[in-house]
């Protein structure tokens, strides 16, 4: 059984989204977390990829003291991802879409989480060739 307090953030388990997948989602503001097992610069490159296969447009890249910040837009969007290293190999990512209106749009900030997911598992599979060492 499961019990959630009334103000504190939901946890959703997306199933199939391989390897236990959690997004974090903040019922009030809309922001959606993701923490990925690749180092920053590996997660920032695959959430440029993700970005342009979704056709929205890198606006700034600016680095902070905890980590780095993309700024990103379309047509309707105007999108922010942080990108803080948690280790060396573990990157904490946060997006915000923001619609114009007073909402987030967190389908938006999901299928950027999903997305730069299946790069950065295409990525990791050329890695390890049958037949071949670790690259």
């Amino acid at each position: 059984m499961l019990f959630l307090g009334g103000c504190e953030p939901l946890a959703l388990s997306v199933l199939g989204a391989g390897a236990g997948a959690v997004l974090r989602h903040n019922l009030f503001d809309g922001v959606t977390y993701r923490t990925f097992t690749a180092a920053q610069p590996m997660v920032l490159g695959a959430s440029l990829v993700a970005l342009d296969r979704m056709g929205i447009n890198v606006q700034s890249h600016a680095k902070y003291e905890s980590g780095e910040v993309i700024v990103a837009a379309s047509d309707h969007r105007t999108i922010e991802i942080e990108f803080e290293p948690v280790s060396a190999g573990a990157t904490r990512v946060r997006i915000a879409a923001r619609n114009g209106g007073p909402f987030l749009d967190t389908a938006t900030a999901n299928e950027i989480i999903a997305q730069t997911e299946r790069v950065l598992d295409y990525a990791a599979n050329l890695r390890y060739l049958p037949g071949r060492l670790r690259i």
